[in-house]
């Protein structure tokens, strides 16, 4: 039924990353065109919510990740093609390494970028989701949570 609401969100991680007043972003191709986003994707079977982010900042930007904290929890709800998804999406915030040039960038994404918040605010139209600003002022507004929130079970790596 393409018109109800799904009924299980798909979990999602994303890193929010700021260094002097910069925030990192990836440039990806979607079926939307071309977007901005924060290094993010799915998380897979068999991994915490903390080493998901590591690898998705890593496959999208060739940058390894340390997170730090959580920024917030976020449920959403988009429309992809014919399909009404639902997303849950944990931030979190932490400090990345220098790119690895050797590293190719996950499929998709065209490139990385530095992006001030006016910028942010100003390409609103072009966000992968609303979720990409909220999170950045949620960010800086100063919402931060342990790491100790999140707990993943041991049967997860089983």
């Amino acid at each position: 039924m393409p018109d109800q609401l799904s009924a299980r969100p798909r979990v999602t991680v994303a890193a929010i990353v700021e260094r002097a007043g910069l925030f990192l972003l990836v440039e990806e191709q979607t079926q939307d065109g071309l977007r901005l986003n924060q290094p993010a994707g799915h998380l897979e079977a068999g991994e915490s919510p903390q080493q998901g982010v590591v690898r998705e900042t890593w496959e999208e930007t060739g940058r390894s990740f340390k997170p730090s904290g959580l920024v917030g929890i976020y449920l959403s709800r988009t429309r992809r093609g014919d399909q009404d998804v639902s997303y849950l999406r944990l931030a979190f915030y932490g400090e990345v390494s220098e790119a690895d040039a050797r590293h190719a960038l996950d499929e998709g994404i065209v490139r990385t970028l530095w992006m001030d918040v006016d910028a942010i605010r100003a390409s609103a139209d072009r966000h992968r989701s609303p979720l990409v600003l909220r999170c950045v002022e949620d960010y800086l507004s100063g919402k931060r949570y342990p790491l100790q929130l999140i707990a993943t079970d041991p049967s997860v790596y089983g």
